[in-house]
């Protein structure tokens, strides 16, 4: 077989180029088809008199002529998804951004969210980080976006710069791609070791703007050297993340110790473009005292935040941020809720 010369390459570029165009046309032309029938079943429901009923009949018979003339993918479930859709984006205007962005599997995801601004999170990001459908699948269902909420306190006038902060820090952080056991002390190197073997993973569940640096790092004095769990860089904060790995619970001297850290990698190791460093213990379990009474609730440069070592179910999750809010006071955020999935026919 010859070898690929310049001239060969740039008709493959062509063809490659010419075939993602027309996927994206054919995404964009479906999806706002979606959007259009999602339109007409609501107009055409609010002319009966009992909607729910008349609703139920309406898409099971629109059903079951559309598979006739057009085969698969026009069942019940789908045509609710299409009526949910137009719902949930009734502008006309969005609809063309979304449909030259995100694809229908993204968007049938994200119309199930639990409310408006969650919508809107996950449109946002996956735009703007790239997500495939299952990365999109597993924020929602760890949810990132109420994680992200819990995180975050009413600001006061000095603490501007943890308030940005914490729109990249969450708490709890989900780590069941990791594997590890349920139940049981966990030794810190293989946990550590556990991040590193799924690192692209661990990247995911840390949130937008991260690349990795280093694991073990030395930062030096004239009289010791200590070791840095991971060291990270975020590219949007311009500053670098150090974070202390913790496999049982936090204790005050963890807090201390970590203030130490970030003070000495500020000196020995920050570059003069590069804001302030951010450091976050990652712990098995903390007690809000220790943390309400630390350094760290006035530092804007120290977080605290558990780990979880399984996916915890919608219940557990909401009942764990909401804990996490009334301990540590100050919130204004909207209630979470543990009711079923309601767009779910």
């Amino acid at each position: 077989m010859s070898a690929l010369t310049p001239f060969h390459a740039d008709i493959k570029s062509i063809l490659a180029q010419a075939r993602n165009q027309a996927r994206s046309a054919v995404n964009a032309a479906m999806v706002e088809a979606y959007w259009l029938i999602g339109q007409r079943i609501v107009q055409e429901e609010q002319q009966g008199q009992h909607k729910a009923q008349y609703g139920t009949r309406l898409m099971e018979e629109l059903s079951i002529a559309l598979t006739a003339d057009f085969g698969k993918g026009f069942s019940y479930a789908n045509l609710y998804n299409f009526r949910q859709f137009y719902r949930v984006f009734p502008e006309h205007e969005i609809l063309y951004t979304l449909c030259r962005e995100l694809s229908w599997s993204h968007l049938r995801l994200i119309i199930r969210a639990d409310s408006p601004k969650a919508i809107g999170y996950y449109c946002k990001e996956t735009r703007e980080q790239g997500w495939t459908v299952r990365q999109l699948e597993r924020h929602i269902k760890a949810k990132s976006y109420q994680r992200l909420l819990s995180s975050q306190v009413e600001a006061s006038p000095n603490a501007t710069a943890r308030a940005t902060h914490l729109d990249f820090i969450k708490d709890p952080y989900v780590l069941e791609f990791l594997q590890l056991p349920q139940a049981g002390q966990l030794k810190e190197r293989a946990l550590e070791q556990a991040i590193i073997d799924e690192l692209q993973k661990f990247l995911l569940e840390l949130g937008k703007g991260f690349s990795f640096v280093a694991r073990q790092m030395r930062i030096s004095t004239e009289t010791s050297h200590f070791f840095i769990d991971l060291v990270f860089y975020n590219y949007l904060l311009k500053c670098f993340v150090i974070i202390d790995l913790k496999t049982g619970e936090l204790r005050h001297q963890d807090i201390g110790q970590m203030d130490m850290y970030v003070r000495m990698f500020d000196d020995l190791k920050r570059g003069e473009d590069d804001n302030p460093t951010i450091g976050i213990i990652l712990c098995d379990s903390k007690d809000e005292t220790v943390v309400k009474y630390s350094v760290i609730q006035e530092n804007q440069q120290l977080f605290a935040s558990k780990y979880q070592r399984i996916l915890p179910t919608e219940a557990e999750f909401i009942a764990e941020i909401e804990r996490e809010k009334r301990l540590i006071g100050g919130f204004d955020n909207e209630p979470l809720s543990a009711e079923p999935d309601n767009n779910t026919p």
